[in-house]
């Protein structure tokens, strides 16, 4: 008997939203809510790991990165936000270009709840991580750095070790079950019918919001393979399965193991791939910037509010702030930024409802433009840290494949 091909991460991706949304307009809400538990408890387990995950990652990478850890540090996080600025300034142009035209006289005061009609689980197993996402951030910030200060062989060996627990948990538990909870998520919402509900009043908002985060990754890689030397639409390309994942888990955080394999297979070194891509997932947010802005004023523009440019230009700039404390999970970043509609736009609760509402339910696409524009300011960093070739630093990829540059 002939062996089966083996099927590549992009392709059981691809199979698991086909499969969902085909399977969730037929399929009896006993075996729907099978799959919505699997979901719970998997989506529970992320929660737990992503801080373990953060620390396993960055700690041993700005360790590795010599003494010089504390300023590329401070130069990746200042291309993440400046990343995050243009992405809004991007928006902002766009949608005071566009949405006074587009949306003339309509009428959105019908949209439906995104929450209803979602199956629910049988039961729930509550997975408190040991500490949040900023802490862990926090703590592998100033661990990694203070063990590039002096010599503590035992130490460096703890964080190395530790890499490597957290490598297993990627590639034998992660990466493995990703297709199937990305099938859970499809399958769920094309049942409760939300995305057609929301999509059909945004329709025209999310084709022009969609269309701005594919010409931004498009200037983003142009501009990183420009200062790298590589090809940027072979880089894209070299991309296609984190943002295949992204678009199924709506979670950057959750699509760390694939944006660092694939960035490591477009030609960034593993030492700067495993700082840069988990920094990167928490504090480059262009995607969600650029939707979170566009859907805003797109609602402005619907209720007939004042856009003054003084006050569009504040909430951009403190939102590339607060979008830095996202958590990486599904609609951490509307939820984050709530606060900001409310106290800078002066939206009601009604509003920052709607918006919720619409983000939510395309939660994917802008988190798909996060992770792989994490992989361009990788390159770039990449470049600037002298590291243009492949540096072993012991990292195994998901389902065993071997690394290169």
């Amino acid at each position: 008997m002939a062996k089966l091909p083996k099927l590549n991460l992009l392709l059981k991706v691809l199979i698991g939203i086909v499969l969902g949304i085909g399977l969730g307009l037929i399929m009896p809400e006993v075996l729907v809510r099978v799959f919505v538990t699997f979901n719970s408890l998997f989506s529970n387990f992320l929660g737990f790991i992503i801080p373990l995950l953060i620390v396993g990652l960055i700690t041993p990478a700005i360790d590795e990165l010599g003494k010089g850890a504390g300023k590329w540090l401070a130069i990746t996080a200042g291309i993440a936000y400046l990343s995050t600025i243009l992405a809004g300034l991007l928006s902002w142009g766009t949608s005071m270009v566009v949405w006074p035209r587009l949306l003339a006289g309509t009428d959105v005061t019908e949209l439906a709840d995104p929450e209803s009609g979602l199956a629910a689980p049988f039961f729930t197993i509550e997975m408190p991580a040991m500490f949040g996402v900023m802490s862990a951030l926090v703590f592998a910030f100033t661990v990694g750095v203070a063990l590039t200060a002096f010599d503590a062989p035992a130490l460096h060996q703890v964080f190395s070790d530790f890499r490597q627990v957290i490598n297993i948990v990627i590639s034998k538990v992660i990466v493995p079950l990703l297709p199937l909870y990305i099938f859970g998520i499809f399958l769920n919402m094309t049942y409760a019918g939300q995305v057609v509900a929301v999509i059909g009043a945004f329709f025209k908002v999310v084709i022009v919001v969609f269309l701005l985060t594919v010409v931004y990754l498009i200037l983003q890689y142009v501009v990183a393979g420009a200062i790298a030397k590589k090809n940027p639409f072979v880089m894209l390309r070299g991309m296609l399965p984190a943002y295949a994942t992204a678009l199924g888990t709506s979670s950057s955080a959750a699509t760390i193991p694939v944006t660092l394999r694939s960035a490591i297979k477009i030609g960034i070194s593993e030492n700067i791939a495993s700082f840069v891509i988990p920094l990167c997932a928490t504090i480059h947010l262009a995607g969600s910037t650029i939707k979170i802005t566009g859907f805003a004023l797109a609602i402005m523009v619907m209720f007939g509010m004042e856009t003054p440019p003084m006050l569009i230009l504040g909430f951009i700039m403190m939102l590339g702030i607060a979008m830095i404390a996202a958590p990486g999970v599904p609609g951490g970043a509307i939820v984050t930024a709530s606060g900001l509609l409310a106290s800078t736009l002066g939206f009601t609760p009604e509003q920052v409802g709607l918006m919720v509402a619409t983000y939510i339910a395309i939660d994917s696409i802008g988190t798909a433009t996060n992770v792989t524009g994490d992989a361009a300011i990788a390159a770039i960093v990449d470049k600037l840290a002298g590291h243009p070739g492949h540096v072993d630093l012991g990292l195994h990829l998901p389902d065993g494949e071997p690394s290169q540059a």
